[in-house]
């Protein structure tokens, strides 16, 4: 693999693909280890392969006059070819992150303070947003990361090297040659098990985004804070911070219960607590400062007495010893929240600290104590004042955790506890206004609905176990640990209510004794509205709960109210252009209902990585958002093989969380200069738009269940649902219907036949069909929505392929089926393409964005091949041959392939 592509293509339209000195760099030394390791028959097979396809992508051979060698290869030799196009794949990902191909116009924080400067917005008003702002990555465990951690440990392995190189260093630290050392860890990624032999459980999921945390988030966000504060001229509230789902999501996952929640607090516990121990240790080593040479305030020398560090060679190092009894308070503080002592204990005996807040007083103590010594370099924050800002970050909880469940069974169990309790003995054949009525004569007193006496169903049983964990897990860690519980399928106010009847019963709702006081409860029940028909329902959802004044009362105390909106299932019940319209449209209607409850809206924005999914740039789907909807607070889920992408080393992590806290300061602050008679015409044509992509969509997938027959013969959607990369099943039953299967398998194997049917279907049929070509030129010119709406689609348009799709197609048994759902998605494919080029003056896809272009083009050679091996395998594994490297063969080839689109899932 020494020569990866030419820096000319002689393909029509000449198509310049630039090269990556790093790719070319990790190339040679990839095709190096082949040779080394896989030996000199497999390397040159591989490199033949490798060249061919490279040919046929510039053009300079008939494509069907080169033969690719895939089927000399062996079983043996096809798992090892695949191992090696799919590492090629993953050091691509790596140098192109390094170059930085994802980087946005625009996306630091200083580039927005510049640009709402220039627009009137001073930074008086930035400071004021962020006031009362929150932006949030919230970290989900949806199995799309196809990926071992050990894989990905050794890429930034690679990338911290290739740092080292990039400052001129030729050995590592410990002496290394820093070629070899690279060349070393890529020979360990050749000889690593990409695939894992198990399925994940829970706490493997958990282990894995806590490492990011850990390694990514916490050095990261106070970094980002300090260099902002440079900009800004003023210390800053904590407005980033950091969420997951992963022990808290049993939202179709049976193995999410109270143990498995426990654990996941108590591993977040013991991350960050030994983060800090580690610091604290490493300051303590540094601050020798003596009282025979400064003056040490009062407050240190307090400190120091209390610590219990009593050591004569510490006697005149008030620092010292004070940082040695908050040693002592942290690490008597993890034996109580973990279980454990850390593993570099304290001889001190000490008191546990009660909560995170005391642990920040000892150390601003230190801090004003360094400062007070005069106006030299301790006056400046350093490492304690971002240990300062780490520990108001992250607390004790590391990340907090998002409780979800299905409302389905909120329901199911509120009707058994209000039926054994003689309240109401069949709530579920209740309407909706007899539910709400009902839900509010229990929440309007604090007596209980559970009895210990009474043996509950085992479902009921579990949802409270979960509960009480949950007021013990604020007990012991704080109220910061668990603030969010959403509600899959949210569609009426009675589902909100079952939440806090659920809350009162563990004893974290409460009634107020005064009517005119507001109920309390530090967990807010988040509607999570997931359809088209849901979407559209939410305003008057939100509308009749802020007429209940208990509800009206709670949300103004608390300040905002959350509501989720879910890309994925609106996707896949409506199709690409119609989903995002709606959570537009939505958001959009929403303001107003807010704004007369006089309650901010805090928007949490459920994406996935691939577009069907809600994917693409964070940067731009922001600076999207309707005008009133961010308003300085959003919340995003990472999902999968993006956490990967985005938060996969230091510098790419700083990057995404610089442009989505600049795209949301942008979208609250900047003015909003479009006419609104212009924008109602925009809006529209939109909607016209959608209906006939709806109905083409709808027709499509749900209109004869001969599709699903289709969608799963032509699909590896069987083989995706043996792959052991989560903790959840495919579908949420054991029905085939497309109803009833998850979104992630959905996008996931239509992305792997390379159509990417979710998204873009309908769009093109849809766009054709409208009447003035100008208003869509327009629309694609100067409305930030429709140029993100159309920008993610020509992003999946350029990474599918219809030629390798036909072959895919063939898989399909009946040729009449085959051939009536195959013709319509090229010809669709081919109308969305024609059209989207039209009105955005394109010669080709993706002309006005070259760097995307490049790295797309740069992988196509290479994807190519892999479909192909996979199709054979399929078709083997299919016919009924039984060698397991067959099906070793597909999930290695799954993996491959997923690896080198990136954001597929």
């Amino acid at each position: 693999m020494t020569d990866i592509l030419p820096n000319e293509s002689s393909a029509t339209p000449p198509l310049v693909v630039r090269q990556n000195p790093d790719i070319k760099y990790l190339g040679k030394l990839l095709g190096d280890v082949i040779r080394s390791y896989g030996g000199e028959e497999l390397y040159r097979r591989t490199e033949y392969i490798r060249s061919t396809s490279v040919d046929r992508h510039r053009g300079v051979a008939d494509a069907d006059a080169i033969d690719p060698g895939l089927d000399a290869l062996s079983l043996d030799e096809t798992t090892a070819f695949v191992r090696g196009f799919m590492l090629f794949s993953l050091l691509a990902n790596l140098a192109e992150d390094r170059q930085g191909v994802a980087a946005e116009e625009g996306a630091t924080v200083a580039e927005a303070i510049t640009k709402l400067a220039a627009e009137g917005v001073d930074e008086k008003a930035v400071l004021a947003l962020l006031d009362d702002a929150l932006i949030a990555p919230v970290l989900t465990a949806h199995p799309t990361e196809v990926r071992r951690k050990s894989m990905i440990d050794h890429k930034a392995r690679i990338a911290e090297l290739l740092l080292m190189k990039d400052a001129g260093a030729d050995n590592t630290p410990e002496g290394d040659v820093l070629d070899e050392a690279i060349m070393r860890q890529i020979a360990l990624l050749w000889q690593t098990r990409p695939l894992r032999r198990e399925r994940l459980f829970v706490t493997d999921e958990v282990q894995i985004s806590q490492s990011y945390m850990r390694d990514v988030f916490l050095p990261v966000l106070p970094k980002l804070y300090g260099k902002w504060e440079k900009v800004l001229g003023a210390r800053l509230p904590n407005f980033l911070k950091l969420g997951s789902w992963i022990g808290g999501d049993r939202d179709g996952n049976p193995f999410v219960d109270a143990d498995a929640m426990r654990e996941a607090l108590s591993r977040a516990a013991e991350t960050v607590i030994g983060y800090y121990l580690a610091r604290i240790h490493a300051m303590g080593a540094e601050l020798s400062i003596s009282t025979e040479l400064a003056a040490v305030p009062d407050e240190v020398l307090a400190l120091a007495e209390a610590s219990g560090d009593d050591a004569p060679s510490r006697k005149d190092e008030p620092y010292r010893r004070a940082l040695s009894g908050i040693y002592a308070r942290l690490s008597a503080t993890h034996l109580k929240l973990c279980g454990h002592v850390p593993g570099r204990p304290s001889p001190i005996m000490a008191e546990p600290y009660d909560n995170p807040q005391q642990l920040r007083e000892d150390l601003v103590t230190l801090a004003h104590g360094l400062r007070a010594g005069g106006k030299g370099v301790f006056a400046t924050s350093g490492a304690l004042g971002r240990l300062i800002r780490t520990v108001e970050l992250f607390g004790f909880h590391l990340a907090t955790l998002d409780m979800r469940q299905n409302s389905r069974i909120h329901e199911r169990v509120v009707a058994e506890l209000l039926a054994e309790a003689g309240v109401e003995t069949d709530y579920l054949s209740l309407d909706e206004e007899t539910r709400v009525k009902i839900l509010r004569q229990e929440l309007a007193n604090n007596r209980p609905l559970v009895s210990p006496w009474i043996n509950y169903s085992e479902e009921t049983a579990k949802e409270l176990s979960i509960l009480h964990a949950a007021t013990e897990a604020h007990e012991q860690y704080g109220p910061d640990v668990i603030v969010n519980y959403n509600i899959s399928n949210g569609e009426t106010v009675s589902d909100i209510l079952e939440v806090y009847v659920l809350l009162m019963e563990a004893g974290l709702y409460r009634a107020s004794a005064d009517d005119k006081a507001a109920p309390t409860c530090p967990i807010m029940a988040v509607p999570l509205f997931e359809t088209v028909a849901d979407l559209e329902n939410a305003p008057q959802v939100m509308t009749d709960f802020f007429a209940l004044p208990e509800m009206h009362a709670l949300t103004r105390t608390r300040g905002a109210q959350e509501v989720m909106i879910g890309y994925s299932d609106s996707n896949k019940d409506g199709g690409y252009l119609t989903s995002t319209w709606s959570l537009f449209k939505a958001s959009q209607a929403l303001t107003p209902v807010f704004e007369q409850a006089g309650v901010k809206m805090q928007l949490f924005h459920g994406r996935g990585g691939a577009v069907g999914r809600g994917g693409g740039s964070a940067f731009g789907a922001i600076k999207a958002q309707p005008k009133g909807t961010v308003d300085g607070r959003i919340r995003i889920t990472e999902q999968g093989e993006v956490i990967a992408a985005k938060y996969g080393t230091m510098a790419v992590a700083e990057a995404n969380l610089e442009a989505m806290t600049s795209a949301v300061l942008l979208r609250s602050l900047e003015p909003d200069p479009s006419d609104k008679k212009v924008q109602a015409s925009f809006a529209d044509a939109m909607d016209a738009i959608s209906q006939t992509a709806f109905a083409e969509y709808r027709d499509l997938v749900y209109g004869k269940d001969s599709f699903r027959t289709f969608f799963r013969q032509m699909t590896p959607l069987t083989e995706i649902a043996k792959l052991k990369i989560g903790s959840r099943p495919a579908s949420r039953t054991k029905s085939d219907k497309i109803e009833d299967l998850r979104a992630i398998p959905w996008v996931f194997s239509w992305a792997q036949a390379r159509v990417m049917l979710p998204g873009w279907y309908g769009v093109g049929q849809a766009l054709t069909a409208f009447d003035d070509t100008q208003k869509l030129k327009d629309m694609a010119q100067s409305w930030p929505f429709f140029q993100a709406s159309l920008s993610n689609m020509e992003m999946v348009l350029a990474k599918s392929d219809m030629g390798i799709a036909a072959r895919y197609a063939e898989l399909v048994e009946d040729k009449a089926v085959r051939e009536h759902y195959f013709n319509r998605i090229r010809s669709g494919w081919e109308q969305t393409r024609d059209i989207l080029l039209e009105i955005t003056d394109q010669p080709h896809l993706l002309a006005k964005s070259p760097a995307l272009f490049n790295s797309i083009e740069l992988r196509l050679p290479y994807i190519e091949p892999l479909n192909h091996l996979q199709i054979e395998l399929m078709k083997r594994l299919r016919a009924g041959e039984e060698d397991s490297r067959i099906g070793e063969g597909i999930q290695l080839s799954l993996n491959a392939i997923a690896t080198a689109l990136r954001n597929s899932g």
